[in-house]
């Protein structure tokens, strides 16, 4: 059964520490930003967040990695940025964690997977799955009572089922619940109809894969991270050396990739945001 007296809760963690109620309960000198991002916010933006309301915090969990010769090796970190914060928007009740931006991409040595690749960065699963969960246990300390977990990566889905099961195994007692929503990353995954039916763009092959003609990258990704930096996809660089396309698929105009991705990323956080409020109702 899951407890209700979250106010109990959170006074009897903070007479277990050193910090007076006082300092604690001490008023905000001056107003905060418009950001969701706790990394973004103060100590206080954030406390004042949780008594207003806040109390769903999103974990997006990415990678580095090799993604072909023209997008960065953060690509999932990327699509992060702009995801989460478009999904914590839709819920409106909801911050986004720091992105856990390393994660398992192959036996480091011998090298095996991604770890081939120069750039990539691989941990260990139990390193990993560790962060998660010290991570998680941060949050829920501070007063988080629904901890949304998602990976960008399909590699990351054993540590994160790994570990919503532990935790709520081992916080039934408390007043909080770590959700994995895999419908984030599995539901129309790489956006694959919604790029067809609603977009006009149809790539080739024509299969639902991350990875097309030896490219571990496709016009959903590509068009996503233009929408934080067209660096980060070697936009100038493309279009200078007649290379900017993907799958058969023309990125020029620059500004209509970047509306396209604009348009998935708003497809991507309903999909999500649907997702987790039917978790947490099944609570």
């Amino acid at each position: 059964m899951r407890p209700h007296n979250l106010a109990a809760w959170l006074f009897s963690c903070l007479l277990a520490g050193s910090v007076s109620a006082q300092e604690m309960d001490a008023p905000r000198p001056i107003e905060g930003i418009n950001t969701v991002f706790i990394e973004e916010m103060t100590w206080m933006e954030v406390r004042d967040a949780i008594s207003g309301g806040k109390t769903t915090v999103i974990v997006g969990t990415g990678g580095i990695e090799q993604n072909g010769p023209y997008v960065a090796s953060g690509k999932h970190n990327f699509v992060l940025e702009a995801t989460t914060e478009a999904v914590a928007r839709e819920l409106g009740n909801a911050l986004v964690a720091p992105i856990v931006k390393l994660v398992p991409e192959g036996n480091i040595d011998p090298p095996s997977g991604h770890m081939r690749y120069h750039a990539t960065i691989s941990v260990r699963q139990e390193t990993f799955e560790a962060v998660l969960v010290d991570v998680l246990s941060s949050l829920a300390q501070h007063g988080f009572t629904n901890l949304v977990i998602i990976g960008d990566s399909g590699g990351n889905v054993e540590g994160l089922e790994a570990v919503s099961a532990a935790l709520n195994t081992k916080w039934e007692d408390r007043p909080v619940r770590v959700h994995f929503i895999p419908e984030y990353y599995t539901e129309d995954i790489y956006s694959c109809d919604y790029l067809k039916s609603e977009l006009g763009v149809f790539q080739q092959p024509d299969v639902c894969s991350a990875t097309r003609n030896n490219y571990h990258d496709d016009y959903h990704y590509s068009s996503i991270i233009a929408t934080t930096d067209p660096e980060r996809i070697r936009a100038q660089q493309r279009i200078d050396a007649g290379l900017f396309s993907i799958n058969g698929v023309d990125l020029r105009p620059l500004e209509k990739t970047v509306a396209n991705g604009r348009k998935l990323v708003e497809y991507r956080a309903q999909i999500t945001a649907r997702a987790i409020r039917q978790a947490i109702a099944r609570e």
